[in-house]
């Protein structure tokens, strides 16, 4: 069964209840480093289950997700109350061809982009935190709950790749 945006929203922001977002989100790309550093092509293309992400294709929805939150962000700061478009992330995955990227790349094109919306958030006004936008599944959302949703995003990814990288250790010891 689909989760609901009020599930979804819940589920999100409770793998970052008490820490601080930025923090989080500053952490996340070497996280991901430490995780994938030792992989081989092959192990970041593999699937643990059908229908589900490879540790590659988690890395490239995650680049992309980043442009998203660059333009959300950067469009609540200029103009409060603006729409926010949601994405359909297996749309983007299959046009996209997350499953033909290069984990490594996609990490790469994270962290830039990463830094750059860390940079961004630093240098605004504390007021502009604020802001708001209302997003079209899930309502309104200000530059400091979509902060935390970004940081609970990633948590739930990290999660994920490193479930991932269990997987494959204990399949490599059988």
């Amino acid at each position: 069964m689909q989760e609901t945006a009020p599930q979804y929203i819940q589920r999100i922001l409770g793998y970052v209840e008490g820490q601080d977002a930025i923090k989080v989100q500053r952490s996340t790309a070497a996280k991901l480093k430490k995780v994938i550093h030792r992989m081989t092509p092959k192990q970041l293309k593999w699937k643990p289950e059908p229908g589900k992400w490879s540790i590659a294709e988690i890395l490239a929805h995650l680049a992309d997700a980043e442009i998203v939150a660059s333009w959300r962000m950067r469009s609540v700061i200029g103009a409060s109350g603006t729409t926010i478009q949601p994405f359909d992330q297996d749309v983007w995955a299959s046009v996209f061809q997350y499953a033909k990227r290069d984990a490594r790349q996609s990490l790469e094109v994270f962290r830039v982009l990463r830094e750059n919306n860390l940079a961004m958030l630093k240098s605004i006004p504390r007021e502009s935190w604020d802001n708001y936008g209302m997003h079209l599944e899930r309502g309104k959302e200000s530059i400091s709950h979509l902060a935390r949703m970004f940081a609970g995003h990633d948590t739930n990814h990290v999660l994920q790749v490193e479930g991932i990288a269990a997987q494959l250790k204990q399949k490599k010891r059988k």
